[in-house]
């Protein structure tokens, strides 16, 4: 079966930046909903008329993935604020940060604690892939028919390098 919209694709990855580090690795095939909202726009349309067996090799540039880097989307939020246990790497969902936090932060963002300070703590708002263009090298691994209910979805839940809040309990890039 080739790959049209609305179906169902198994895909094994590995996603580099333009200096050659390996940022992500998928060994074990995960499915994406084509069609929906799992992929981005140009992986969904290069992977267009391909089967089960084939190999693409893309470069995409910031403006195809997930943006330029916002440094207005950085914020320093006091620590007292936060629990005692918080990390770096950790986030949070703009909606619901602490009690205290600064009211002029957009609620649309997840943020990302970058660095930890006595005083104060470093949100990030941007994906940490924005500003960096990167080649992916994947297999198409299987094609499905996606399911009505799958497409009433518009997701099967594993989205592109979506980053999700510890709120809602995930703490994955993909």
């Amino acid at each position: 079966m080739k790959i049209t919209p609305q179906c169902v694709v198994a895909l094994t990855w590995t996603l580099k930046d333009t200096l050659g580090d390996v940022l992500d690795e998928l060994d074990e095939p995960v499915e994406f909903l084509v069609g929906g909202n799992d992929l981005l726009i140009k992986i969904e349309e290069a992977l267009q008329g391909h089967e089960a067996g084939d190999k693409l090799e893309l470069h995409l540039e910031p403006e195809n993935t997930f943006g330029d880097y916002d440094e207005n989307l950085v914020f320093l939020e006091a620590r007292n604020i936060f629990p005692a246990e918080l990390e770096e790497g950790m986030t949070f969902d703009g909606a619901a940060l602490p009690a205290g936090a600064n009211g002029k932060i957009p609620h649309d963002h997840i943020y990302t604690v970058t660095e930890i300070y006595p005083e104060h703590v470093v949100l990030d708002g941007n994906h940490p892939l924005a500003g960096i263009a990167i080649r992916l090298a994947m297999k198409v691994e299987s094609v499905r028919e996606a399911t009505a209910q799958e497409i009433g979805r518009d997701s099967l839940g594993t989205g592109f390098f979506k980053l999700e809040s510890l709120t809602s309990g995930n703490d994955t890039l993909h």
